[in-house]
């Protein structure tokens, strides 16, 4: 239980971020940079759910039974492709008001995204040797970075 809980925490801080940070950034619609940085995250996350299925997709940090593990698309260079487009999309939220609310809240959201990652990575590693070769070979959430 003290894991769900755990899990549930850190899906309500994802979207108390992402909505603190769209509260303070109402107009990002209306500046085009912001928009456009916004839009290659959209973008990205359309193409990663593109080599993806419903089965697989799953808000909470928790292996969906019968789930299988998908290596095509986005998921050749990175094992979280959806958290990379959330951080996209909320960094173009955020350049078009930086200012120290923003950055904290942005850096909450990054925090709580690594440590959803760390979760889900652990959980996999555990059920699958296949997984533990995947992470040796891409990275957790930045193309070629981390």
């Amino acid at each position: 239980m003290k894991t769900k809980l755990y899990s549930y925490l850190l899906v309500t801080l994802q979207f108390i971020s992402v909505m603190e940070l769209l509260l303070y950034n109402v107009s990002f619609f209306m500046h085009i940079v912001p928009l456009l940085v916004f839009c290659f995250g959209f973008g990205f996350g359309i193409y990663t759910l593109m080599h993806n299925t419903l089965n697989n997709f799953h808000i909470i940090p928790e292996i969906k039974e019968n789930a299988l593990l998908v290596t095509s698309g986005a998921y050749k260079y990175i094992r979280h492709p959806m958290y990379f487009s959330l951080l996209w999309m909320m960094a173009g939220v955020l350049i078009a008001s930086v200012n120290i609310i923003t950055i904290g809240w942005y850096g909450v959201l990054c925090v709580v995204l690594v440590l959803k990652a760390k979760k889900e990575e652990k959980l996999w590693s555990s059920q699958s040797p296949e997984y533990q070769s995947y992470m040796r070979r891409t990275k957790s959430i930045i193309p070629f970075v981390f």
